[in-house]
């Protein structure tokens, strides 16, 4: 059964919407791909780019000679991969308004993998509503002027 989903960039300039046939997903742990988000791995799905609708238009940069990828020049916010001459493209799993449900399936670019960051279950965990510093700087930011 085919699921929209949509997502967007951080500031909210760039919309998509996903018509997708599950929710299985990867990691890519390539130099590109850590470079490009700033993180240890890339999440993406993989999808035909005919799955990806544009509800308003990503800015693109050339990571490479061979391939693209979708981002929004006012916050940021990476949101994809994609060969240009493939029928198939990458989104990210973080740029979805809601990406509970999605999980990986494989690692992509084991060749940079960093080992010390798979399985982090053993380490302290502290949400967000907890941490008093940035529930203060909230209640703050929300105080009429």
């Amino acid at each position: 059964m085919t699921e929209i989903h949509e997502g967007g960039c951080q500031c909210g300039r760039v919309r998509y919407r996903l018509s997708l046939e599950n929710r299985e997903a990867y990691l890519c742990h390539c130099r590109m791909c850590q470079r490009a988000t700033g993180g240890v791995a890339a999440a993406f799905i993989n999808l035909q780019k005919d799955q990806r609708t544009w509800l308003s238009e990503p800015d693109w940069y050339a990571s490479s000679q061979i391939a693209r990828r979708p981002y929004c020049r006012e916050c940021g916010t990476p949101l994809g991969f994609e060969y240009p001459d493939s029928e198939r493209c990458d989104n990210t799993v973080g740029s979805l308004d809601d990406p509970t449900g999605f999980f990986p399936t494989s690692h992509f670019g084991a060749e940079a993998i960093l080992e010390e960051w798979l399985d982090t279950r053993h380490l302290d965990r502290m949400r967000s509503d907890e941490h008093p510093p940035l529930v203060e700087r909230w209640e703050k930011a929300k105080r009429p002027k």
